[in-house]
């Protein structure tokens, strides 16, 4: 890996831990800090079409039923489209109060699409889906 490869995918590491911590505290403001405006999020079959609508609809969930939530993320691959665009996949969850683990059940895969914009990546997509127990 180059250099600048080594250098992007540990800026794109660090943009989502930032919105993993800002999750943790509850601050929507910081969670979509690194979204683009034009952003879109498709989490449990509703579309986000905005940074703002995303950052609204996380504001209230973090006063509600997401309340004192943090999450769980594994990266499961991480690759580059072109010169300014990568994709990450992971397998994340919510951690509700009091868990120390996300139950398989609640665990899903997510895809995030970040683009490198004036020399900053920033989050411009992302989208989860139920991880599903392997077929018998």
């Amino acid at each position: 890996m180059s250099d600048s490869r080594a250098q992007d995918e540990a800026a794109i590491e660090a943009v989502l831990a930032d919105s993993y911590k800002a999750w943790e505290a509850g601050d929507a403001d910081g969670m979509v800090a690194d979204y683009t405006a034009d952003a879109s999020a498709i989490m449990t079959g509703s579309l986000r079409g905005s940074r703002d609508v995303i950052r609204e609809s996380m504001a209230l969930a973090f006063q509600g039923p997401l309340k004192g939530t943090s999450t769980y993320n594994r990266r499961l691959s991480l690759r580059f489209a072109g010169r300014d665009a990568a994709i990450v996949v992971t397998e994340s969850g919510i951690l509700f109060p009091g868990r120390t683990e996300v139950p398989d059940a609640g665990k899903v895969n997510a895809t995030w699409v970040l683009e490198k914009r004036d020399g900053r990546w920033l989050i411009a997509a992302y989208h989860n889906s139920p991880v599903l127990a392997p077929e018998q």
